[in-house]
């Protein structure tokens, strides 16, 4: 418990130094010592290279060989004899003896040999040829060479290579080195650099103080009004900032203290607008989205985003026609130009698989109006949004039906009309042509008897007037039976064509797969019964010749599953979801040489869905189709005797 305590305390005494070293007062102390340590350093680096450079260049002048001693020099190297070496090694140790620095001194001739040295023990030189290359250099280019260079055993030292001329300067008869130790110069330039630094922390300490000071002091009146700015934010505006002076601080103060009351009234009103409006938007059916200048959403109520299927996070700052999802056809700046309404097609699941016109797509009427100021400047958009899918969805189905209904009329009547006046130009006088006329006639007008009986029945369907009427059956032996008429069909059909040469009767094999168990369901035996004609018919007219028709008879949990496959040349996928519209077909010219009316499907469906059931497809293009019922059922049941029908 005492470690989680102090542990705490230490973490709180932490975050306290890190805000510190983040606040502005720390800023403000940190600049004005960083700014003095900077500019007496400056300084000092500046004092202590002139002092550096000084004296050195004053230690340069006292070790320079001086110019007499030069001629000397000049003189004893022209007359080169035992006498002359004499002179030059006394030459050489009255200079070195006004001159404690110097700490080697040797004359060499024009051909690098030594001739003289200043110490003693140094003798056994003379006479012997240099190993300084940078003598033989000065010799040879006329030119004094002078370097500065530290050696650990001798410290740092000064050297320095003269050449010497004839006394005519008419030539270069030698060269005279010198090396001087500078450690005392450099001793004394740290002494100078120690006094200079330690006047420089003292001199940084005051000025650091003084720095505290002065920031705490401009920074105490601007850390309350920051305090009382986020006190503002939080929503307290009870509080006042103390005015300390009546400098542009104190002024600072009094105009937060102003802010913070006229704040308060502003947000009193604005809450209470926010909340009407905010009442308003979520009670309107109709989806309101509101933007700013550049197109960005930033209101958008609760309707409009069931609309557009998204959410309050997606929709908040995204771009209008963005969401819309019209960016592709117009631009925001196009629509401030010229903001007339539009329809928009959107769908309830973002699903690329979905097509335009799918059950789940909703059409939404878009008026558009410009947020104007009283200057004329635009600040931004409202966009309304109207659901009008189904009654777009009832007048497309209206204008769809009267087309279909037209030209399924149509072709029969053009037929109808065309052969009768084939016969009224004398056609009914061939009997080989009036009996195939008046067949197709014939052919023709019970196609369109049918047509407009199953327009009947589906308009009883939506209507509600047409009644079920229901008996339980065993569904196995129903289904069997109306697929053994499918088979006494072939069995005539086969059995008709042999007396008729040249019919061509397509062969096709019924297979069943029934579940064992007795299915007992109420149903409309007559009604049930077209729908299964009408499925297998299909799957007989598309199925190719010798095909095989598969159908199923499965259990479910309380449902029963009816499947017809066949062989054929199978649905489009972009055709699935319509094989069961009124008017729809897959092929409409082999739909219509086979007398189909393209209501089939239409009225199976309603059938199914009126016995509380589905009906659906599955199909690939070359696969073939299969087509599913499902009925409800109660497996409890066992039913009784079934009649025939």
């Amino acid at each position: 418990m005492i470690l989680r305590e102090f542990s705490t305390l230490g973490g709180s005494n932490l975050k306290r130094r890190l805000a510190f070293l983040h606040s502005i007062n720390f800023k403000i102390g940190l600049s004005f010592i960083l700014i003095l340590i900077f500019t007496i350093e400056i300084i000092g680096a500046y004092f202590v290279r002139q002092l550096e450079q000084q004296n050195i260049a004053q230690f340069e002048d006292s070790v320079s060989v001086k110019v007499y001693v030069l001629n000397q020099i000049s003189e004893n190297l022209t007359d080169n004899d035992s006498h002359t070496r004499a002179n030059i090694n006394n030459t050489i140790q009255d200079f070195s003896r006004n001159n404690s620095d110097i700490t080697d001194i040797q004359v060499i001739d024009r051909n690098g040999i030594v001739v003289g040295t200043k110490d003693a023990d140094k003798a056994s030189l003379i006479g012997r040829k240099t190993l300084k290359d940078q003598v033989r250099r000065s010799i040879n280019n006329n030119k004094k060479i002078t370097q500065i260079y530290y050696d650990k055993s001798l410290g740092s030292s000064y050297e320095s290579i003269t050449p010497v001329s004839s006394p005519d300067n008419s030539n270069v008869v030698g060269a005279i080195y010198v090396r001087a130790s500078m450690e005392s110069v450099y001793t004394g330039i740290n002494n100078i650099i120690v006094i200079f630094l330690t006047a420089s922390l003292v001199a940084g300490l005051l000025g650091a103080i003084i720095a505290i000071f002065i920031s705490r002091a401009i920074t105490r009146p601007i850390g309350e009004m920051k305090q009382q700015a986020v006190r503002m934010a939080e929503g307290d505006y009870s509080g006042q900032v103390r005015v300390y002076s009546p400098d542009e601080l104190g002024q600072l103060a009094m105009a937060v203290n102003d802010l913070s009351v006229r704040v308060e009234e502003a947000t009193e009103n604005s809450e209470s607008e926010r909340r009407r409006l905010d009442s308003v938007l979520t009670q309107m059916s109709d989806g309101v989205i509101a933007t700013n200048r550049l197109g960005n959403i930033t209101v958008i109520n609760e309707m409009a985003r069931e609309f557009l299927n998204k959410t309050e996070d997606e929709a908040n700052g995204a771009q209008l026609v963005d969401v819309l999802g019209i960016a592709d056809n117009v631009s925001f700046d196009e629509l401030l130009e010229s903001p007339e309404p539009m329809i928009i097609e959107t769908t309830d699941f973002m699903d690329d698989d979905l097509e335009e016109g799918d059950d789940n797509s909703l059409i939404l009427n878009a008026d558009f109006s410009l947020i104007q100021r009283n200057s004329g400047f635009i600040s931004g958009m409202v966009c309304v949004l109207h659901d009008v899918t189904e009654q777009q969805k009832i007048d497309a189905e209206r204008r769809q039906f009267v087309s279909n209904v037209s030209h399924e009329l149509r072709t029969p009547l053009t037929s109808i009309s065309s052969y009768i006046d084939a016969l009224n130009n004398g056609a009914w006088k061939d009997q080989k042509l009036a009996p195939q006329f008046l067949n197709v006639t014939a052919e023709e007008t019970d196609r369109m008897i049918r047509m407009i009986q199953d327009l009947l029945n589906l308009s009883r369907m939506d209507q509600g007037r047409s009644k079920l009427e229901k008996e339980l059956v065993n569904f196995n032996e129903f289904f069997a039976y109306i697929l053994d008429r499918f088979d006494m069909m072939l069995k005539k059909e086969k059995a008709d064509a042999k007396d008729t040469d040249g019919k061509v009767v397509k062969n096709y094999r019924i297979k069943r797969i029934f579940t064992q168990k007795d299915l007992w369901v109420e149903i409309d035996t007559d009604k049930m019964t077209q729908v299964i004609d009408n499925i297998v018919n299909n799957a007989i007219k598309y199925s190719p010749d010798g095909g095989v028709i598969t159908c199923r008879l499965l259990e479910t949990n309380k449902h029963i599953i009816i499947s017809i496959s066949d062989e054929g040349l199978g649905i489009p996928r972009k055709d699935i979801k319509k094989v069961f519209d009124r008017f729809y077909r897959v092929d409409k010219a082999r739909s219509r040489k086979q007398g189909g009316t393209g209501l089939g499907l239409s009225i199976s469906k309603e059938i199914v869905e009126q016995h509380k059931g589905r009906i659906w497809v599955n199909s690939a293009e070359g696969r073939g189709s299969t087509f599913y019922i499902s009925l409800p059922f109660d497996p409890n049941e066992t039913g009784g005797e079934w009649d025939e029908i």
